[in-house]
């Protein structure tokens, strides 16, 4: 069931908030190392449709936006927000931490979130 966009002629559902947002799936594509042959292979698309969503000329669904993040060992939303070629970005040195270098640095985020300073 389409709730939040509407169908085409093919009866995609076409998620309006989705298709006005900057997405990555030509930068994850490229940090997997997967030309879009292999990945619409591994999606079960055409290569052209997986070409027109990259370029922004065609709208994605739920649907593409899991099969994608699937094939590309990620979450959905990364798709969405996460730059993984960005070196500085909080999930690149997110992924770079040990687990006990991440309880130390959700430790510290804690403790900068309560100092209550803005800036």
């Amino acid at each position: 069931m389409c709730q939040i966009g509407t169908f085409d002629s093919e009866g995609l559902c076409h998620y309006v908030a989705m298709a006005a947002q900057r997405q990555h799936f030509k930068a994850w594509r490229k940090y997997r190392g997967l030309t879009q042959e292999q990945l619409a292979e591994r999606i079960g698309i055409a290569r052209s449709y997986l070409t027109k969503i990259e370029r922004g000329d065609r709208r994605y669904d739920q649907p593409f936006l899991e099969a994608a993040a699937e094939a590309l060992r990620c979450e959905p939303a990364d798709l969405l927000t996460r730059d993984p070629t960005e070196p500085e970005g909080i999930w690149s040195i997110w992924e770079g931490l040990t687990p006990p270098e991440r309880k130390r640095a959700v430790a510290v985020l804690r403790a900068l979130k309560g100092t209550g300073t803005e800036g």
